[in-house]
């Protein structure tokens, strides 16, 4: 008789699986009540180290050409193809839904690596501007990524709506630090090994497990972090606050749809900066 190799979940910051510092878990469960798993309770320092790890991976991920990002982006949906049976099978577990659900889930959420894929080299196409000014100069205004952003996945939603999280972040050179959904983290810890395996360089996505309640105000008011998305979290007014101290960009819960579409380009142009830039016209 041999006994079951239980998998042992972890937290995913700078591109690695370390444990939390602080060394706790909770106990995560199924719609029946049974249990399913022991899942990393992130600490406040977890939450420090994750937006390092962000920081330090953010100029070389805006540095890399909009092609490049695309080109991983669209690596990430193929290895989502790949590990099919495991998004749906944990999706089941943890939601009760039918396999036809969780499969339309999962499809969704490769469709949205795919559709942000093709935006990354067409957003300053279409947001972009040459603007007409009176005298011998190009005014030409660009979209440039705010830096580095902490996110809250949606509660309620297991794959779709985290992937809805992090793509529009990410795919014009932001890096972000997302807490997964406390009570459906499974497939963020999955796709972190997605993530882990592509050609995503570390620390452009790092994922905390957890409570919200106890990362948000952290994070919220981080100096470092130049953008929150308030989406899961349960207290936005007080988060506002707090970011508003730095000065982040901050997206309001409801702002998007997560769910079910695949994006919006206003959700990519929120996590960016118009820059405009002089130049004298030649002769």
């Amino acid at each position: 008789m041999r006994l079951d190799v239980k998998k042992t979940y972890k937290l995913f910051i700078g591109g690695k699986f370390p444990r939390s510092e602080s060394g706790h878990t909770y106990e995560l469960t199924n719609p029946k009540g049974e249990f399913v798993a022991n899942v990393v309770l992130a600490s406040r320092k977890d939450a420090r180290d994750a937006v390092v790890a962000a920081r330090a991976a953010q100029p070389g991920w805006e540095g890399a050409t909009a092609y490049n990002r695309g080109q991983i982006l669209y690596r990430i949906a193929e290895m989502l193809e790949g590990r099919r049976e495991q998004f749906v099978a944990e999706i089941r577990e943890l939601t009760g839904a039918s396999e036809k659900q969780a499969n339309s889930e999962v499809d969704a959420a490769i469709d949205s690596w795919v559709w942000h894929a093709g935006w990354s080299d067409k957003v300053d196409s279409v947001a972009g501007s040459m603007n007409p000014v009176a005298g011998p100069f190009f005014n030409i205004s660009t979209n440039q990524p705010t830096g580095v952003v902490a996110a809250f996945a949606p509660q309620k939603s297991s794959l779709v709506g985290l992937v809805n999280t992090i793509a529009p972040i990410i795919v014009t050179g932001n890096s972000v630090v997302v807490v997964a959904s406390e009570s459906l983290p499974l497939s963020a810890i999955t796709l972190t090994e997605v993530l882990a395996t592509s050609d995503l360089p570390g620390g452009v996505v790092n994922v905390l497990t957890g409570k919200e309640e106890d990362l948000a105000p952290w994070l919220a008011s981080h100096q470092d972090v130049n953008a929150v998305d308030l989406e899961g979290t349960s207290n936005p007014v007080d988060l506002e606050m707090r970011a508003a101290e730095t000065l982040k960009r901050v997206v309001r819960p409801g702002t998007f749809q997560r769910a079910g579409s695949k994006g919006s380009l206003q959700q990519i142009l929120a996590f960016m900066e118009v820059k405009t830039v002089w130049h004298p016209k030649g002769h």
